[in-house]
């Protein structure tokens, strides 16, 4: 058997192995084998018997965990496997925090340890309090966008009189006076005052990544991006192709109006809003968009060309999104890029999730979803 997800396979001890620990009880946990080559084959220990006495005392002592130990025997070769439960709690090695993802083993930095703490102690960043604001910075103009799409989606719960505290009180982002984080992202006035990059870049290349031809960048809440977004790409970004049936004129845009939308929605509500700015990608042959945010345990891009439970990163903007009808909370919007694309004679959307090169800051969610004419693709990353 391979190296998984829960398994990991090392021909001898080395201390340095508990940071697989350390990865394992902060994931889903797993087994170690020791004795065994990657492949799985038993190569023997020397030193069994000596392990057996000395690991369970380095994990409790080092770790602060207790793990199942068991020496095995398999063709007269000795080797042991040490068996590691999931905690709900984070386990740290030397005050450094490791996660198990995939076969690989990712030291926790930055953003990424700041939001699995949050994890582990029952929270998302979006329902923290954000202490320097109040409801002078909420944005009344977006917030009354919000509600007049909302009244028509029939999801919201009527709020005829209240005012703007017992508003946000309902879409609990206001908690015994003070506002969480989620609404200043929805709804502020500047968000950027409190958080870096809250904005949308769009480039316009030619052939190449080299060939930038011009920029333009959006910054606002995030009702504020779903207007603005989408108009800055029709205005400058985007061609529409020409088409006549009889006398009358059509134009037809190079990508599905339903995977652009699905796509900013996506990169909108489900990034890390401590990371960097979402990056629009528009070239001659294809169009990307990309998202700095870990996919939710559980999901991969396999996963998400089929059926599968919403897990938002960001539950509490999810949700206002949701009451707005901007997305359904089904896990359908990745689907709705595909069969968009598929609709219109176009390749399927790649989507493509890669690890930052400073540790867990993000599966960086790029959605380069290629699309457009028959040549054009989308990337979802």
């Amino acid at each position: 058997m391979a190296e998984t997800q829960n398994i990991e396979y090392k021909q001898n001890w080395h201390d340095d192995y508990l940071k697989w620990i350390c990865g394992f009880a902060n994931a889903r946990g797993g087994r170690i084998y020791i004795g065994k080559d990657d492949d799985g084959n038993v190569t023997g220990l020397d030193d069994s018997k000596s392990l057996m006495e000395t690991l369970p005392n380095k994990i409790r002592d080092l770790l602060g965990i207790v793990c199942d130990i068991n020496l095995e025997t398999e063709t007269n070769r000795h080797y042991i496997e040490i068996i590691v439960q999931p905690y709900s709690v984070p386990v740290s090695l030397r005050g450094r925090y490791y996660f198990r993802s995939g076969s690989s083993k990712m030291e926790l930095t930055g953003n990424a340890l700041n939001e699995f703490l949050l994890k582990k102690a029952g929270k998302t960043w979006d329902a923290v309090v954000e202490e320097g604001a109040t409801l002078s910075d909420i944005d009344e103009t977006s917030l009354r966008r919000f509600l007049s799409v909302a009244e028509k989606s029939g999801r919201l719960p009527d709020v005829a009189g209240l005012s703007t505290r017992e508003i946000l009180e309902k879409l609990r982002l206001f908690d015994k006076g003070e506002l969480k984080r989620g609404a200043i992202i929805l709804f502020g006035k500047d968000p950027n005052r409190f958080y870096p990059n809250i904005v949308v870049k769009i480039g316009r290349f030619g052939s190449d990544d080299a060939d930038l031809r011009y920029q333009e960048t959006e910054e606002g809440n995030l009702i504020e991006l779903l207007q603005n977004v989408p108009e800055q790409l029709n205005h400058k970004f985007l061609t529409r192709q020409i088409d006549f049936q009889g006398l009358l004129h059509i134009e037809k845009g190079e990508y599905p109006v339903a995977a652009l939308r699905e796509m900013l929605l996506n990169a909108l509500v489900h990034r890390s809003y401590m990371g960097a700015m979402i990056q629009m990608r528009v070239y001659d042959n294809k169009l990307s968009i990309w998202n700095e945010g870990l996919l939710p345990e559980g999901l991969d891009a396999v996963a998400l060309k089929g059926h599968h439970v919403s897990r938002p990163r960001n539950p509490l903007i999810a949700d206002v999104c949701f009451k707005a009808g901007y997305i359904d909370a089904w896990g359908r919007g990745t689907l709705k890029i595909i069969n968009s694309c598929k609709d219109a004679g176009l390749p399927e959307p790649n989507m493509l999730f890669e690890w930052a090169h400073n540790g867990l800051n993000g599966l960086r969610s790029a959605s380069h979803f290629l699309t457009g004419n028959s040549k054009l693709p989308i990337t979802i990353c």
